[in-house]
């Protein structure tokens, strides 16, 4: 997934970025609501991880133009305050999960994983293609029963391909997955990551639809 982080706290956000690039997520970490919304008018996002109390404004003030100007990413508070009324404040504005700081990060982990799995429209984590056990919560594959080691950008790649099942992905929207705004992107690297993916597994789980981009193969 492409994760926007809007957090103004250094040491936070620089902690919790590094968890989700571990995790196989791609990060754009920003401080300020403005450069928050110049980040969404560049990239499209799967999740976003919202501060309250920000330089420029208030958070919640943020999510409610979001939601009221139709956008429908997925948004998960992470602030220090923690009364009731703050809680039922931020679910009322959209927030999908609340999570008061300070927070362990593997719990940050896992609300990420169950978000995601709620909107792809996939509450078992458990996902069976062809020779595949695909364990999205533990971010593992086994094929034919034996486990199959991926590096975080081809996992990335895979969970791209299994959120569009029968969809079409060009190469620009799958580079989005697999980086940051301010990342360099090499011409061939969605070429070389798909080409291991079918090396470890199967030659025919991704189809390549020529001049447009690729696709996982029906089940």
């Amino acid at each position: 997934m492409r994760i926007l982080l809007i957090e103004d706290d250094g040491v936070l956000g620089a902690a919790v970025r590094d968890q989700i690039v571990g995790d196989g997520h791609s990060a754009d970490w920003v401080t300020r609501i403005d450069a928050a919304r110049d980040a969404m008018a560049g990239a499209a996002y799967d999740l976003i991880l919202l501060d309250l109390m920000l330089p420029d404004g208030r958070g919640i003030v943020f999510l409610r133009a979001l939601r009221a100007a139709g956008n429908v990413t997925p948004v998960i508070i992470l602030t220090a305050l923690d009364q009731v009324s703050d809680r039922i404040e931020g679910l009322t504005a959209g927030a999908d999960d609340y999570l008061v700081k300070p927070f362990d990060l593997d719990e940050l982990s896992a609300r990420i994983g169950s978000v995601a799995r709620r909107y792809s429209g996939n509450p078992n984590p458990i996902i069976r293609h062809h020779s595949l056990d695909i364990d999205i919560a533990r971010r593992s594959v086994c094929r034919e029963g034996r486990p199959v080691q991926l590096t975080a950008r081809e996992w990335a790649l895979l969970e791209a391909f299994l959120a569009r099942p029968g969809q079409v992905l060009s190469k620009a929207q799958l580079e989005e997955k697999l980086y940051d705004f301010d990342a360099e992107v090499e011409s061939n690297t969605i070429e070389v990551h798909v080409s291991r993916l079918r090396k470890k597994l199967g030659a025919d789980l991704i189809e390549t639809e020529r001049g447009l981009g690729y696709r996982l193969a029906a089940a």
